[in-house]
């Protein structure tokens, strides 16, 4: 007690510093409004010397060479096989119908005939819109991607398992990789590899292999004694007691590490059309950019699908537990699905044998919905014009550029003063240090007016996004059947990747800065929405009951009861929309912003190594900052709930 008064007392002694600082701003000398000029340190020449370093003096161009060479030709493998490209081993491609069906066999199999139809369908809308090339282009890198980041995740997983000091060295740069916005990672391997499929395919390991290190590193540390013992007394040595005991009983969280990478390869593939990646992302960015927005839709479907698709294979497949059928004599039974499938594929060949359409549908021969979407998106548009008009004027006048002006108006000193305030009242000295030391480093980067400009749409954006998902929480968590049905919602809206979210908002409110507070809002929402549901609907019933027996109302069980138990989980929800906002706000830049992720495509188009991994640093510091904030004040909470 004593100790939360002193953290208490001393958060508002550099409150009211901080406050005081704005009052008198006007008397505070320059240095004290804006990083002086010797605070500000060349970040990114010193990372521009080091990788110039490593790339001319050290060699490492030399390695990373020739490791693209091996990604390369295993990219013209997948290339020849999915859609044609004339390479070794000139055996593709594959007709679609074999592919649909042999989509539609793996959802059978591993989870009925509904997952099925979804596989199945999946690549039937694929073939039938004219988009079998593109979609086949993103799959090939996919393809050879994921098996590299699992095995990469898996490696340094054991690593960091068996060793406690690796572990404590890997932990501080999963942190920051997870944090780092896509295009950071761009930069980089543009100056090793070059642009292409190879490039894309090689930024897009880098990115999905830090969740499978950690599930990995979680499934190893869940692993029963009792296991390991019964595996010691059957005199099982270290390497078969890895491979035989501890990694087939974390299996469950391995695979969903390895759900977690694919969904990771196909959102950075399609990204990586900024730099010269083909298919469906480069496909996409075209059209947004001419502002065709028929078939933008249909591009945008059918990533969705791709993605839902994806997920739902390998969930079914994490969650699924070995099956030991009766012994049979005949093989045709023990393998009757396999039976199937080669009897589907043989049938596939054969119609794309006799007939070229069963091979590719050719564009002449695609179905289409772009004409009747861009009908019906002029009817919308031009009855909801007025609204939009006058919200996008209303928002950008009275809501926007005040926030905006204001949050570029306060001294930087009296930020930092604001930042330690929070960080001593929720976790005294440390956590008040932390937050000087990240944004005291963005500071000194040189980039604070458009850090700021990142933190205001950050802050508008997820405050929007709470008065608007929280209560639709709320009124979900009330019945099981509103709750399964928004979070089946949330579960796909989460499977989405995050170009998708541009569509709408461009459609609605045209190229601005209410378009990106709009795209950040409904992507910073379902974290939000998913956690709060969650959490009302793990309060403890005998709570409930107890509260209900003492006369509360609907309302008093709600607000004295339900919200501040269900508070640590929402906590989290809120860490990973503020998380899930940065990313959408640097992507968003797009469609133009004034904020780190403008610049950041800037240094990009320049592949300017060092500007961009400052910018990337930056934004890492702002969501670690908040990750442990808000991890910090969940811990309190549940502290003081006695969980």
């Amino acid at each position: 007690m004593e100790r939360s008064a002193r953290y208490a007392g001393t958060a508002k002694l550099l409150l009211a510093l901080a406050v005081g600082l704005m009052l008198f701003k006007t008397v505070l000398p320059q240095g004290m409004i804006r990083p002086p000029e010797w605070l500000v340190l060349p970040f990114a020449d010193w990372i521009n010397a080091v990788f110039a370093f490593l790339q001319n003096d050290l060699g490492l161009m030399a390695v990373t060479r020739a490791f693209s060479d091996v990604v390369e030709w295993l990219l013209n493998v997948t290339a020849n096989l999915l859609y044609g490209k004339s390479r070794w081993p000139n055996l593709g491609p594959i007709p679609w119908s074999v592919i649909a069906v042999s989509a539609f066999m793996a959802g059978f199999a591993l989870k009925g005939w509904r997952l099925g139809m979804i596989s199945g369908g999946t690549f039937v809308w694929i073939a039938l819109m004219g988009q079998w090339k593109w979609a086949m282009e993103t799959l090939s890198v996919i393809v050879v991607a994921a098996p590299f980041s699992v095995t990469l995740g898996l490696v340094l997983g054991v690593m960091a398992w068996r060793s406690p000091r690796f572990e404590r060295v890997l932990n501080p740069i999963l942190s920051i990789a997870q944090s780092m916005p896509h295009f950071a990672y761009m930069i980089p391997v543009v100056v090793f590899i070059g642009v292409g499929p190879k490039a894309g395919a090689i930024v897009t390991i880098i990115f999905s292999v830090p969740p499978m290190i950690r599930m990995t590193l979680l499934g190893l540390k869940k692993v029963p004694e009792e296991v390991i013992e019964a595996g010691k007394m059957s005199g099982a040595t270290r390497w078969q007691l890895l491979t035989r005991a501890r990694i087939p009983t974390a299996r469950s969280e391995i695979l969903i590490g390895v759900n977690q990478v694919i969904m990771q390869c196909l959102a950075m593939v399609v990204l990586a059309s900024f730099i010269g990646m083909p298919g469906l992302g480069q496909k996409l960015l075209q059209l947004l950019q001419s502002l065709k927005i028929g078939l933008s839709v249909e591009i945008g479907v059918t990533i969705v699908l791709l993605a839902v698709t994806l997920d739902r294979l390998t969930k079914a497949w994490a969650l699924r537990l070995p099956v030991h059928e009766a012994a049979s004599p005949s093989w045709l039974i023990r393998n009757r699905l396999l039976v199937i499938w080669l009897a589907l594929c043989a049938l596939g060949f054969g119609l794309a044998h006799f007939s070229p359409y069963f091979l590719e549908v050719e564009r002449k021969q695609a179905l289409s919905v772009a004409g009747p979407i861009d009908a019906l998106m002029d009817q919308v548009i031009r009855l909801i014009t007025p609204v939009t008009l006058w919200l996008r004027w209303f928002l950008i006048t009275w809501v926007l550029i005040p926030m905006r002006d204001a949050y570029l108006w306060l001294p930087f000193t009296a930020v930092l003063l604001l930042l330690s305030a929070v960080g001593w009242a929720i976790g005294g000295l440390r956590s008040a240090l932390i937050c000087v030391a990240y944004f005291g480093l963005i500071a000194a980067s040189g980039w604070w007016d458009r850090a700021m400009i990142t933190v205001y749409m950050v802050c508008i954006s997820v405050v929007i996004a709470g008065i608007l998902g929280i209560p639709l929480a709320i009124w979900g968590a009330r019945t099981p059947t509103r709750a399964g049905r928004i979070l089946l919602v949330c579960d796909t809206a989460q499977t989405f990747p995050s170009f998708i979210y541009l569509i709408p908002v461009i459609m609605l409110f045209g190229v601005n800065d209410v378009a990106v507070v709009a795209a950040v809002v409904v992507f910073a929402a379902v974290p939000l929405v998913r956690y709060t549901i969650e959490g009302l609907r793990n309060v403890p019933p005998e709570m409930i009951e107890a509260a209900d027996m003492s006369g509360a109302t609907r309302a008093q069980v709600l607000w004295h009861v339900r919200l501040p138990m269900a508070l640590p989980t929402m906590l989290v929800g809120a860490n990973q929309s503020v998380m899930f906002s940065l990313f959408m706000v640097i992507i968003a830049a797009f469609i133009g912003t004034q904020d780190l992720g403008q610049e950041m495509q800037r240094a990009l188009s320049s592949t300017d190594v060092g500007k961009g991994l400052v910018l990337g640093f930056a934004v890492a510091f702002m969501g670690l900052m908040t990750d442990h904030l808000i991890t910090r004040w969940s811990v309190a909470r549940k502290r003081a709930l006695g969980i």
